[in-house]
């Protein structure tokens, strides 16, 4: 019983450390504010219940599990409604999403004979720089 307690504590811990690290390699590789946002919140999210998943069974039915539940109810409180506001904050501030891939360019590029490329062409406008001027942008 207690071998497959371990296991089920180093597969919770393992999977949500690789989760975690995948989450962070998409804040770096993704190419826009709304995706990096997406890949922030739900590694936030999933990689952090598998871990206190794992820390709870670890430690067993005592008040340390009761700790950890709070913290989970919390974070799935708090972690979707941070990045609810941070993505609406930005959309009002005017920060465009990239364009949608055309579906008409797409069937073209399949009676042409040519294969459509993998990666469609996709304008990619500047991200807004932050205005140093304090509270508010008043500067």
């Amino acid at each position: 019983m207690e071998l497959l307690r371990e296991t089920v504590v180093w597969i919770c811990l393992v999977a949500g450390s690789v989760f975690c690290m995948i989450g962070g390699l998409g804040m770096i590789r993704l190419p826009d504010f709304y995706t990096r946002s997406h890949a922030a919140s739900i590694t936030d999210t999933l990689g952090a219940t598998l871990i206190l998943t794992g820390l709870a069974v670890h430690s067993g039915v005592n008040l340390i599990t009761v700790k950890l539940g709070f913290v989970l109810i919390f974070l799935y409180l708090t972690s979707p409604t941070a990045a609810h506001a941070l993505v609406k904050a930005a959309f009002s501030k005017g920060l465009n999403a990239p364009d949608v891939v055309d579906a008409t360019r797409l069937q073209a590029g399949r009676s042409g004979g040519g294969a459509p490329s993998a990666q469609p062409e996709r304008s990619r406008r500047a991200e807004p720089t932050v205005d140093p001027g304090g509270a508010g942008g008043q500067g």
